[in-house]
């Protein structure tokens, strides 16, 4: 993203902090339910989170940089950083796993964390183009038609379209939301 144009809530969303948290949390979830399963000790998956859940610093990163450099794998990269962090329960991580297990729900819940923002936003401007549309609800204005002048209408009845396009909009965010979480 160009830095001028990015909110820095959205940038969040797609950093390589958030990517590998995510990253992290698929694989420890994925163990508890292998512990809950029996395929795992409950220990393991516990000394998982215990170990494994720690911030992805400058560091952290680096070292998943230079592990993909001689892996040429970002998943494998990640996993051996991880592993080096955990140690032996590590063995457990990634069990019946794909990199494509985790990159898809990866990219799902980033787009789920960054339609909410989506979200929240419409929320705000959706009340404001209501306020707007009460506050000049009786001032006139020229109507247009195909260009040209036509029958006056009021500038509330403006922001009343807007809204109502604005709230159909944030409906159809809000499906894909939905459809894309799953």
């Amino acid at each position: 993203m160009v830095p001028r144009y990015s909110r820095p809530n959205m940038v969040k969303v797609w950093q390589p902090e958030n990517k590998f948290k995510i990253w992290f949390e698929i694989e420890a979830h994925a163990c508890d339910a292998l512990a809950i399963d029996g395929q795992i000790p409950i220990e393991a998956a516990k000394a998982i989170w215990d170990k494994g859940n720690k911030e992805y610093t400058p560091d952290r990163i680096r070292r998943i940089s230079e592990i993909e450099q001689e892996t040429k794998h970002d998943v494998i990269a990640f996993l051996t950083e991880l592993a080096e962090n955990i140690g032996d329960e590590s063995r457990y991580i990634h069990r019946g796993m794909t990199s494509s297990d985790i990159l898809d729900t990866c990219l799902a819940v980033q787009i789920k964390q960054a339609t909410s923002i989506l979200m929240n936003d419409l929320d705000n401007l959706l009340k404001i183009l209501q306020q707007r549309a009460q506050e000049t609800k009786l001032i006139p204005i020229m109507g247009r038609s195909h260009g040209i002048h036509a029958e006056p209408t009021t500038v509330g009845l403006k922001f009343a379209r807007f809204y109502a396009e604005g709230f159909r909009n944030r409906n159809r965010l809000a499906i894909a939301r939905k459809d894309i979480a799953t």
